[in-house]
């Protein structure tokens, strides 16, 4: 096979990013018969590939595999999807449309040029573009507070991206900071592994993962929670779904405490290996439990309103006494060998030299309108709450993802 053609040097828009919201975005820009390249740094779906753990499965059932033009039509909908089959299903979305990829390529500087375009730094070379479309989305650098990091000492620390099997891991117990999504399930795959595992618990809130029938994500969209807009938004009001490694089935931090993972208050600090915990782990396990008493109130109230005749269910919460708090961990002494930081990630926009950020000394937050910055030609999507709940999920990405290239292609149409 013969090496790809160089890159042009002038690209009427550039997409940066190969994953599902830079194709979502080059699936409308294709229909709108917009020249456009997609520069990936390495393949397609790469994080999905490279950042995930080999246990994950799609958070939701396969019916929300779905992206403009393209959804999932296989025999399990009801189903999930593993990270492999995730994989394929992103590159069958992009043979689909034969979208027009450039793997390999990396954007190292993005600024304005003389022209009132966009000048790329790439890792094949100078272009210039007229418009670009950053597509990098939100899982950019692992977040891992410095000072807890620091207080761990020599034990080996590993933030959840980079996490991939219990079998890869030092041997010795292992403390999971963080019991989201993320934290939770690692916690589970360690400890079907046989591994000892403490579980740092901070503030969060539940959802089952099914109710009378449905999926939560069913009841999510049924009462609209998915398609609260941006202003609506209130701080915490995103419940966290903590389900099986597996897929769909209820996650309770109750019984995987029961099943043996030593269940700890948050983490505040230490030294030298030495870790102090808050004496909160019983208020953080109440509060996710109440949460989930009004997810189910919630629905129960939908289903009312709308005459759905879905069977009605009784939910029992474990509850029950806590064993007493460990308020101190000396690691060496438990046997601790690994660390995993399940603590999310931040931004990493230091290659972009535009000023659509809310703070453009740090380069944090992005500042726009439903993707659409203060620089016109520049674009953001893929970005959680881009518009809505919804901005982030794969079944919604497309409505965002429609909406930038409209304002693309319509913004030189008026010029």
């Amino acid at each position: 096979m013969s090496p790809p053609a160089p890159l042009p040097q002038t690209v009427d828009t550039v997409i940066i990013g190969g994953g599902q919201s830079g194709l979502a975005v080059s699936w409308h820009l294709g229909r709108l018969a917009r020249e456009h390249v997609i520069l990936e740094r390495a393949r397609v779906a790469e994080r999905w590939r490279s950042e995930r753990w080999d246990s994950l499965a799609f958070q939701f059932p396969n019916w929300l595999l779905q992206l403009p033009g393209f959804s999932y039509a296989g025999p399990d909908p009801e189903g999930f999807a593993s990270r492999e089959a995730v994989v394929a299903f992103i590159e069958a979305y992009a043979a689909s449309f034969d979208a027009p990829v450039r793997c390999g390529v990396s954007v190292d500087a993005l600024a304005q040029d003389l022209e009132g375009g966009f000048r790329l730094e790439t890792s094949d070379g100078v272009l210039s573009a007229a418009n670009v479309v950053i597509a990098t989305g939100p899982y950019q650098r692992p977040a891992i507070p410095a000072a807890l990091a620091e207080a761990v000492g020599e034990v080996f620390q590993v933030h959840a991206a980079a996490y991939r099997n219990p079998a890869a891991l030092t041997d010795g117990a292992v403390l999971v900071v963080g019991a989201g999504a993320s934290g939770a399930q690692i916690a589970e795959d360690l400890l079907r592994a046989g591994r000892r595992v403490y579980l740092a618990v901070g503030t969060h809130r539940r959802a089952p993962r099914r109710y009378r029938g449905r999926d939560f994500a069913f009841w999510e969209f049924a009462i609209g929670a998915f398609d609260q807009g941006v202003d609506q938004r209130a701080p915490g009001t995103v419940p966290t779904l903590l389900t099986g490694i597996d897929g769909g089935r209820d996650m309770d931090l109750r019984q995987l405490g029961r099943q043996g993972v030593t269940l700890l208050g948050r983490l505040t600090g230490g030294a030298e290996g030495r870790l102090t915990f808050a004496d909160d782990l019983a208020a953080s396990l109440a509060k996710g439990e109440a949460e989930y008493a009004a997810f189910i109130a919630a629905a129960d109230a939908h289903a009312r309103a709308a005459g759905l005749d879905l069977p009605e269910e009784t939910v029992t919460l474990l509850g029950g006494d806590l064993p007493a708090p460990v308020r101190e961990l000396r690691l060496a002494a438990a046997g601790v060998g690994t660390v995993i930081w399940a603590t999310g990630y931040r931004y990493d926009f230091g290659w972009v030299d535009l000023p659509i950020f809310a703070d453009r000394r740090t380069r944090a937050l992005p500042a726009h309108r439903r993707g659409v910055t203060a620089v016109p030609g520049a674009y953001f999507i893929g970005l959680p709450w881009l518009s809505k709940r919804k901005s982030s999920l794969m079944a919604g990405m497309g409505e965002d993802a429609g909406f930038v290239a409209e304002h693309l292609v319509g913004l030189d149409s008026k010029d």
